[in-house]
Parts: structure tokens; sequence; C-alpha cells
């Protein structure tokens, strides 16, 4: 093995040398992409040097001990332990890598604090300010601000938080430091990931529908690309688990039934629980044949089949044949 490592290589080595029990641990909290990621690099790895090995069993173990040091006392006592024990320049490279990844969030304060008094003093701020504070809230609370702002505004926001991508320490301090003059400053030398369009997604999946519907037709005039990128991940496949029986048999009703079969081949047991509960015994029997006698399928043709029933639900929440369950009351027009 020549060159420097990549991180996967480097977490396919750790997994290897950890074992299959503890590796298989680790498995369950990772992702499918990432499961598939990991594992391809690791059936790649042929043989593993000792020296490399020992290397970077050694690192993962500096990036364990900065995690402890950071949970017992803060970034600042993290890198002076760091530093007094390893040295400075091994200090800061332990500590670059962990501020990508380490849980120590901006505005961990506004997250306890009601949406209504952040409101009152972000609403006359600059809309990318503004959505640099929401970026950073628990969805629920974002979506009643971003709810509670005027339309023009509301667009303004939720298409700055779907691009939002890096800002800079110094930034993040300033607005912090204004909205809580108690926080302490951020010590952090890199840059701070939020926002971007799953943050967007996730605020918009709680905002009530009149709202949703203004900044998304908004978005289209403005931004048809980002606003079809934005529409593609407000509702997954896994969320018609929570429609109500009537929508699940109308959606049946409407797809494919190779589309059917190929979707549920990987959802959840929850998901195929439902969809089998709205078909008749004999419908239910058929299907689950159907999916046997199928065999490997390619990820992306499942992929597929769910976007194409997700584009049947949203057809189907335009024409006001189905409700979607969102934040805020629904209105009842008569």
């Amino acid at each position: 093995m020549k060159g420097k490592l990549t991180g996967k290589e480097k977490a396919a080595i750790l997994l290897i040398s950890l074992g299959p029990e503890a590796s298989a641990q680790v498995f369950k909290h990772l992702s499918d992409e990432e499961i598939e990621d990991l594992t391809l690099q690791i059936a790649s790895l042929r043989k593993i040097e000792p020296e490399i090995r020992e290397k970077v069993l050694n690192e993962f173990d500096g990036m364990m001990q900065a995690q402890e040091y950071i949970e017992q006392g803060g970034i600042a006592y993290a890198r002076e332990v760091l530093e007094a024990a390893l040295g400075k320049e091994r200090a800061r490279v332990i500590m670059e890598r962990l501020t990508a990844t380490l849980q120590v969030r901006p505005f961990d304060f506004a997250r306890k604090t009601e949406p209504t008094q952040i409101l009152n003093f972000i609403q006359n701020e600059h809309p990318q300010t503004i959505a640099l504070v929401l970026a950073y809230l628990k969805p629920e609370q974002a979506s009643l601000i971003l709810s509670a702002l005027p339309p023009e505004r509301q667009v303004d926001v939720a298409k700055r938080l779907a691009t939002l991508d890096r800002t800079t320490p110094e930034v993040l301090e300033d607005i912090e430091s204004t909205l809580e003059q108690r926080l302490s400053a951020y010590e952090v030398h890199d840059y701070t990931v939020a926002g971007g369009i799953d943050a967007a997604v996730e605020i918009l999946n709680h905002v009530d529908r009149g709202t949703e519907k203004t900044i998304m037709e908004a978005l289209e005039e403005d931004d048809p690309e980002l606003a079809e990128e934005i529409r593609k991940r407000m509702f997954v496949f896994e969320d018609i688990v929570n429609l109500d029986d009537r929508a699940i048999q109308l959606i049946i009703r409407e797809v494919e039934s190779r589309d059917l079969a190929l979707a549920l081949k990987t959802a959840s047991e929850e998901v195929a629980d439902r969809i089998y509960r709205n078909m008749s015994k004999r419908a239910a029997s058929l299907l689950k044949e159907d999916i046997d006698f199928m065999g490997p399928v390619r990820l992306r043709d499942i992929e597929e089949a769910q976007s194409r029933i997700v584009s049947v639900v949203r057809r189907l929440e335009e024409a006001g044949d189905l409700i979607i369950s969102r934040g805020g009351e629904d209105e009842l027009i008569v």
C-alpha cells in the first residue's frame, strides 16, 4: 500500500483491525451507502503492512483521546492537553481532523430557546444571517421561525439556506456573541459546515402546506433546478408509513405493480407491513411472490422505482386526493 491513505482506506484498516464482531457493531450506525463503500474498500485490501496498521490505530487513538478531552473541558482544554502530551504539530493535526465531525455545534443555547424569542431578534437581520441561524436550530424551531417571516423573506431565506455551504468561525462567533453574550468564543480554526439542501428540506417538511407552497412556487420561478432538487427530497418513500390507510390504498391503485415490488425489495418491515395490510390477502400474496422470484436487483433500479412512487404521491397531493401531514394545522376549505 503506497502513497497517502484516504479516509475510506483508514476506516477499512481500522475495521479489519477491530475484528468482525466489533466491525458489525460499527456498521449498525452507518448508512447503506457507507456500508457498501467500506465493504468494497475492505475487500480490495490484500495485505496491510504492520507499520501502516499501527499508524492508523495510533491516529484513531489520538482522535478518541481528543474527543474525551473535549467532553471534559471543551476544545481549548483538549488542544492544551494534546499539545502538552503530543506536541503542537501533532495536536493541531488531530484537532483539524476532529473539527469536521465534532458534535460541538454553534448556537447550542438557541436550541433551548423559544422560537418566538429567536424570531424577535433575527427577523430584521439580513436573510443570509437568518438562514445561517436557522441551519443550526432544530427543524421544528426553524420551521416556526421561517413560517412567521413575510412571504418574500421566506423565499429569500429558504434559497440561501439551501445554498449555504461553509461558514468561517469568525462569522459564527460574531453572530453568536450578538445573539448570546455569555457564549464562549469558538477556537476552532477550520470551517463549519451547516445548511445545504438537506437542511432546507428538513425545515420545509415541518412548515405548514401554505408556507411550503409559497416558498416552492417562488423558488421554481427564481431557481428551477434548486427547487426541483429540494422537491425531490421533501417526501421519501419510507414516509409512506405516515400516511393514512385510505391514502396508501389510493397509491397502491395508482402505481405500477412492478414498481411496488421493486420498491419493497429493500423497504423496512414497517413500510412493507403497511402496504400489505392495505391490500387484499391474494394481492399481498402475489406481490410477495413477485418480490421473492425477482432475484438480485440493482440498488439504482430500486431507488428509481421508489422515486416514481413518490412522484405519484406528490401528484395525488397536488390534486388534493391525499394529505401529507406537516407542521401547523391543516386548513379546511368548504
